[in-house]
């Protein structure tokens, strides 16, 4: 299996594809220049679809980074397509004058206030305004970078849902500032910190940065930190960008064995009830809504068998009959669970009806053929 994961990659990154970033000149009113900035758009973007957008600092060098993970993971891992910006910063001292601090206050100095506005009021509404942009947004960013990230949190509501920081350098105050408001914003924030094995003089703060993050119980607040002591202050940027991404969007895999096993048959809730919280928080989070994974649904259907929970059958194939309408699935399960609870003349009719639509996966025409025969041998009808 691993042998043809690997092809299948391979012949991916083989395949030609059409172009989707595109480099421009973005005239900016808020700074008074003109910067470079990239975009990347998924292959097959659909203006019916709503996508997360992930604006990246740094762009120069993190922008392909975050562009490959982002393939990749929606790729291979079930998880959503994104639009990415990137803004260059890389010409002159730009990167230093758009993320300069107040020495006394840490918060941004001139130039800072108006590339804050230029990302928060020129950007995104671009964005907005050409693409369909989902509610979800991350910001990215590495050092200097990752600490302008922080200021948008003192916005009544941030415009940003998640946040993957890499060594930060944190400007006065920060290490309380961002985990007191952190606790205290009314929004589902993520936020990922990563840092390499040696942080110097910058250690102690980071430490109690970690910590007072590491403190806060609040429900949709999700806080990681990875450490990579193999790393240094230069190749940290290409550490845990995948890691940071790949749990922000965790809730989008397909429920996988261990999840099976662990988190929807060790519980005494009907099992139903996972897979409709399960794409309800999507919704909640994400801002928009995602088509059930056949596999989720088989996931449910086992157990469903295996926990006898039949009940739970039926608002399952309700759901099929939504989501996979042409098929045998909602038909199919009904038939079962009026057989389960003892009406086998529903069920006959039921299995008929499923006879009568397209097969999927393992469902076929024979085992409703066989659900009938027996209903017929075991009840005279």
């Amino acid at each position: 299996m691993k042998r043809l994961f690997l092809i299948a990659i391979g012949l991916w990154l083989a395949t030609p594809v059409k172009a989707q970033v595109k480099e421009e000149i973005f005239e900016s009113f808020k700074l008074q220049e003109r910067r470079n900035v990239r975009y990347y758009i998924p292959e097959g973007y659909n203006p019916d679809k709503r996508y997360p957008l992930v604006i990246v600092l740094d762009g120069d060098y993190l922008f392909d980074q975050v562009v490959a993970t982002s393939k990749f993971h929606s790729r291979f891992q079930g998880m959503p397509e994104t639009l990415v910006v990137g803004i260059g910063q890389s010409e002159g001292d730009l990167r230093s004058e758009d993320c300069e601090y107040e020495l006394t206050s840490g918060l941004p100095a001139e130039k800072g206030k108006k590339f804050f506005e230029f990302i928060g009021m020129e950007i995104v509404p671009y964005m907005v305004s050409a693409y369909n942009v989902a509610p979800f947004k991350m910001f990215v960013g590495y050092d200097i970078t990752a600490n302008f990230g922080n200021y948008y949190l003192f916005k009544e509501r941030s415009i940003f849902d998640a946040f993957i920081s890499i060594s930060p350098d944190l400007a006065p105050e920060m290490e309380t500032r961002v985990p007191a408001r952190l606790a205290a914003i009314e929004q589902p924030i993520f936020y990922h910190l990563i840092a390499e094995g040696d942080l110097g003089e910058e250690e102690g703060r980071f430490a109690q940065l970690n910590t007072a993050l590491g403190q806060i119980e609040k429900e949709h607040f999700t806080y990681h930190i990875d450490r990579y002591p193999e790393a240094n202050e230069v190749s940290i940027a290409t550490f845990g960008i995948g890691t940071a991404w790949e749990r922000t969007f965790d809730i989008f895999k397909p429920i996988s064995p261990e999840e099976y096993r662990k988190k929807i048959l060790a519980s005494e809730e009907p099992a139903f009830n996972y897979l409709e919280n399960k794409y309800q928080t999507i919704q909640t989070i994400f801002g928009f809504s995602k088509p059930v994974e056949l596999n989720d649904i088989m996931a449910i259907y086992a157990a469903c068998r295996k926990k006898d929970d039949f009940e739970s059958l039926k608002p399952l194939s309700d759901l099929c009959k939504q989501e996979y309408p042409e098929t045998m699935l909602g038909f199919y399960f009904e038939g079962e669970y009026y057989e389960q609870i003892g009406e086998p003349k529903k069920a006959l009719k039921t299995f008929e009806k499923a006879f009568g639509m397209e097969e999927i996966d393992f469902l076929t025409k024979d085992m409703a053929i066989d659900k009938m025969d027996a209903l017929k041998a075991d009840f005279g009808f």
